[in-house]
């Protein structure tokens, strides 16, 4: 069930009370800590950005130091499955912030 919450005459926020629990108990689970969370290529490519090829590339290029997957099985075979940790790609992203405002030598 949704509620409304009207904040102004003009405008008004949805509500739900079971979001609400959900995103209490998120925070206060063991694993709400970034350094202990995984995640798989397409809340990577959200957060980053970029396409997967280029997540790739970046990958593969020493001097990006972009993070490196953790695997998820045993398996060597081509798409077994990996994920990122969550700390290391927000590190990864809040270096490309600070870099920005540095010139390139």
């Amino acid at each position: 069930m949704t509620h409304q919450t009207f904040k102004s005459a003009n405008s008004f926020e949805t509500h739900s009370p079971q979001a609400t629990d959900i995103n209490t108990r998120r925070a206060s689970h063991p694993a709400a800590d970034p350094s202990a969370i995984l995640i798989r290529m397409p809340e990577l490519i959200a957060i980053v950005g970029l396409a997967r090829p280029t997540i790739y590339k970046l990958m593969r290029q020493a001097d990006s130091e972009f993070p490196l997957p953790v695997k998820l099985s045993g398996s060597k075979a081509r798409g077994a499955p990996v994920a990122w940790v969550l700390d290391e790609v927000q590190s990864w992203v809040r270096a490309r912030i600070s870099a920005r405002n540095k010139v390139a030598a």
